[in-house]
């Protein structure tokens, strides 16, 4: 052995390793990583040695916990939690009523001004003394606020002199979960249910706490913790207490507890011979149901809703309309001041007509039919959470009603957790689209934030993604969807950047060369997945009952649970006639909508074959044949994917190990996928386009038949 060598090897042993690092993302954006940027800390140091917040709720207990113990994490000061106002720095938190401190230090600010659930945050300097307020009018305010401090402080980005005020754009910001009581998870792609209902009441499992935390840092203030698909069990004395229990662990941080409620519910567990709305004993089943519910959880927000829908009952079952149905439950939990979101996606195969109409036929002329406590809540899109719809017409037709959005954040459509999709682009896609209802400026955001028409009952909520699985989300980036939703939901305007390198700087790196790559890579992975999976228009092209993977091919069953329904592939074209020579669903929308949508020359591109019919042969703007640019779009969206890969290699040793170990993998998973839908999806519409693969375009890996013959077992999410 050589001299030099053996030097090497006995500093090695002298010198202790450094443990490997390996995120295991269970902390999500709160592991609050340590600052290292030394003048960002000489000047925490010199604002936050101090902290005085006045106020003994559960909810002020959790908002001083939480930030005592992430402002150590991240300056590593000993902070000092003191009852006045001493030292140099000091962050002084509570409401206008229980800190006269506070209303001293903001005497100028009207009472009302935050709401219960908005904040300000304001530096003032006294003398030597650097004072940091946060304070609210209410305690779930103040909370939002030292949580939006942290975050500031964790980004790096907290202004010298910073005056912020925030109040939430709705009311209700939900999350739903289709968690069924076995403990499996309806379109859920990392693990089984976080709720342990067999364990329920006797254990608290420390991760609900911890749930409870993270949404509460984004501001999301109720859990739907049932699927849509109810069973009626969850209603029982034996469910209810388990429930009580879970609403318990909420309640600190702000967040409400919601059930699904099965409409035949009075039959299954109540003995009832009837479900039906009007039936005096059903009005009475339900009256009775809601008082015990609310003496077991005083704060209980609510029902969900699916009716007359996929199999699931509903007061149509007995002749009734939806209205019907809403406002018996509504009246149930009314005087406790429960609300009833009535899900608005409803279809039936039974009726002859565009399954994206149906929702828009039935709802609207209910419009002001329903009880005040009541609100519709309607899919993004007309159809079902497809990787690009046109914003669904329901939207700004139901004036005198409150409308609640509802996204997915699971990626039923986008890969089932396999993917790399960042869906803040969504969302504000949806969110910023111009109804058009009251004129120009009359957006979806407009519309379920109240301000269009008035309403004060106002909701957003998201189909969870999230499991028991160590990570949560079963993808690293699928917590950036949750993070988003909770963001968007707070504010609409924030945008998709904005929000990306938050979490970035929060979850994975302050190195700005990374940051800035990742941050390009997640805002335009959404426009990716649609380009390798539907472009220009086209969904519901998966394969039958898992929706994982392509299956274009997709023809038997009910009719609009196929793919042929959707596409309509034939050697004249391909897509779906919505226009006033097809099935008139263009005319849902308001002018100058309508017009625009009814004419292929300015529909958008990106939404052509939703709402035409299409020649193989029709140029298109690139002066493209439409065959030629639908190859291109498969390619560009494969090409988009090796690309992410490539960057992803460049961050090895750069970033937590454990962190890019796992993407990596998932993005070679995407990969795969991402030219098995290409190849799937063009040969099979060769067979009606005749024409061959353009040059630019990867020849198929496999034949046509390979990729039919593909037989899967035991996807996980049905």
């Amino acid at each position: 052995m050589n001299r030099t060598l053996t030097t090497l090897l006995i500093i090695l042993f002298l010198v202790p390793l450094s443990p490997a690092r390996a995120d295991d993302g269970y902390r999500l954006w709160l592991g609050y990583k340590p600052v290292t940027d030394r003048a960002a800390l000489e000047k925490y140091r010199q604002r936050f040695g101090n902290v005085m917040i006045t106020g003994d709720s559960p909810v002020m207990k959790s908002a001083r916990d939480e930030f005592i113990a992430g402002l150590t994490e991240l300056t590593g000061l000993k902070v000092r939690e003191v009852n006045s106002p001493e030292g140099r720095g000091i962050v002084v938190a509570g409401t206008f009523s229980s800190s006269p401190f506070v209303a001293s230090l903001l005497s100028d600010v009207n009472p009302g001004t935050t709401g219960e659930e908005g904040y300000i945050i304001r530096g003032i300097r006294q003398g030597r003394k650097n004072i940091t307020v946060v304070a609210s009018d209410g305690d779930r305010g103040v909370l939002y606020g030292l949580f939006h401090l942290l975050r500031l402080i964790s980004t790096e980005s907290l202004p010298d002199n910073p005056d912020i005020l925030e109040r939430p754009a709705t009311a209700l910001r939900l999350l739903n979960h289709w968690d069924n009581l076995d403990g499996s998870v309806e379109r859920g792609y990392a693990g089984g249910s976080i709720w342990n209902w067999h364990l329920l009441p006797g254990y608290i499992s420390p991760r609900y706490r911890d749930y409870a935390r993270a949404n509460a840092s984004v501001g999301i203030n109720g859990t739907v913790i049932t699927n849509v698909n109810a069973n009626a069990l969850v209603l029982t004395p034996q469910y209810l207490a388990k429930v009580a229990a879970l609403a318990e662990v909420m309640r600190p941080y702000g967040i409400k507890v919601y059930l699904t409620a099965r409409f035949n519910a009075p039959q299954e567990t109540g003995n009832l011979s009837t479900s039906d709305p009007l039936d005096p004993g059903v009005i009475r089943w339900w009256r009775d149901k809601a008082a015990e519910i609310y003496s077991l959880i005083p704060d209980f927000g609510g029902f969900l809703v699916k009716a007359n829908s996929e199999g699931q009952p509903g007061p149509q079952n007995y002749g009734r309309s939806h209205a019907d149905g809403a406002n018996m439950l509504a009246d149930a939990v009314a005087p406790y001041g429960g609300v009833v979101m009535w899900r608005a996606f409803v279809y039936d195969n039974n009726v002859p007509v565009d399954r994206a109409k149906q929702a828009y036929n039935e709802f609207v002329p209910l419009d002001g039919k329903f009880r005040d406590n009541v609100l519709i809540q309607v899919k993004n899109g007309p159809i079902d959470f497809q990787p690009r719809e046109p914003f669904h017409p329901l939207f700004g037709a139901m004036p005198s009603t409150p409308l609640m959005m509802e996204f997915q954040i699971t990626q039923e459509y986008l890969g089932c957790a396999t993917h790399l999709v960042y869906l803040a682009p969504l969302f504000s896609e949806v969110l910023e689209s111009d109804t058009y209802a009251a004129g120009s400026g009359s957006e979806v955001s407009k519309v379920i934030d109240g301000t269009l028409y008035k309403h004060t009952l106002t909701g957003i909520a998201g189909v969870t993604n999230i499991g028991n699985e160590r990570n949560w989300t079963g993808h690293l980036f699928g917590q950036a969807n949750w993070y988003a939703f909770g963001r968007l939901a707070w504010n609409p305007e924030l945008s998709p950047a904005e929000i990306a390198s938050e979490w970035i700087r929060m979850t994975i790196t302050h190195d700005p060369d990374i940051a800035g790559g990742i941050e390009e890579m997640m805002l335009g992975s959404r426009e990716a997945a649609v380009n390798y999976m539907t472009p220009l228009g086209l969904h519901h092209i998966m394969a039958e009952g898992h929706h994982w993977g392509p299956g274009p091919w997709v023809d038997r069953g009910r009719p609009d649970w196929t793919s042929v329904y959707y596409h309509r592939a034939d050697t004249a074209g391909i897509g779906f006639d919505r226009t006033t020579s097809g099935s008139d669903a263009a005319g849902q929308y308001f002018p100058p909508l309508d017009s625009m949508f009814n004419d292929p020359e300015r529909c958008p591109e990106n939404l052509l074959l939703w709402f035409h019919h299409m020649p193989w042969d029709h140029v298109m703007k690139s002066g493209r044949s439409l065959w030629d640019e639908m190859c291109l779009k498969y390619q560009e969206g494969v090409n988009r994917v090796n690309e992410y890969r490539e960057f992803w290699e460049s961050l090895r040793g750069r970033i937590d190990d454990g962190q890019f170990e796992h993407v990596r993998q998932m993005l070679d998973i995407q990969a795969y996928e991402a030219r098995w839908w290409k190849d799937a999806c063009l040969l099979y519409f060769q067979t009606f386009s005749r024409m061959p693969i353009p040059d630019g375009v990867e020849q198929p890996q496999h034949s046509l038949e390979y990729y039919r013959g593909l037989k899967f077992h035991y996807v996980p999410g049905i």
